[in-house]
C-alpha cells in the first residue's frame, strides 16, 4: 500500500519545533503553534493535515502517550539521529536524504517512526499498525 497518493504534491514537511527552517519551505512548529503546546495537540493538527513530521526528538518513540498520538494521528515522522548538529546542517542532512525519504513514503503506511542518518539513510525505527 503505497502512502504517497494521500500526500499533497509536492510533499509537505512540517519541522518540530527542535529544529531550524533553514533553506526550504516548510512549516515550522513554532509558526503554528505557542512553543509549549503539548505534542499531542499538534501532532493532531499534522496528521489532520497529511503532513510528514522531521523532528530531533529521537525520544519520542519512548513516551507512550506520543507514539500513541503518532499512531491516532496516523502520521509519518522522521527523526534525526545526528543529535549534535545545528542549523544549515540539519536542512543539509534532510536534502541529501529527501530521495530516500520519498522512496520510504511509497513503501511504508503511516504510522511510523523512521530515523535519518548524518549520511542520509532512512530506516524503520518503530511501525506503529
Amino acid at each position: 500500500m503505497s502512502y504517497t497518493p494521500e500526500q499533497p504534491d509536492p510533499l509537505v514537511f512540517f519541522i518540530d519545533r527542535s529544529l531550524e527552517q533553514e533553506g526550504a519551505e516548510v512549516y515550522v512548529h513554532d509558526d503554528l503553534f505557542p512553543a509549549d503546546t503539548e505534542d499531542e495537540s499538534w501532532l493532531r493538527e499534522v496528521g489532520n493535515q497529511k503532513w510528514v513530521v522531521l523532528t530531533k526528538d529521537l525520544r519520542i518513540r519512548y513516551r507512550t502517550s506520543e507514539r500513541l498520538a503518532v499512531k491516532a494521528a496516523n502520521i509519518a515522522m522522521f527523526t534525526l539521529t545526528a543529535r549534535d548538529c545545528q542549523g544549515s546542517e540539519m536542512a543539509d542532512i534532510f536534502v541529501k536524504a529527501l530521495p530516500r525519504i520519498t522512496r520510504f513514503l511509497k513503501k511504508n503506511q503511516p504510522p511510523f517512526i523512521a530515523r535519518v542518518t548524518r549520511g542520509g539513510e532512512v530506516s524503520m525505527l518503530v511501525d506503529l499498525h
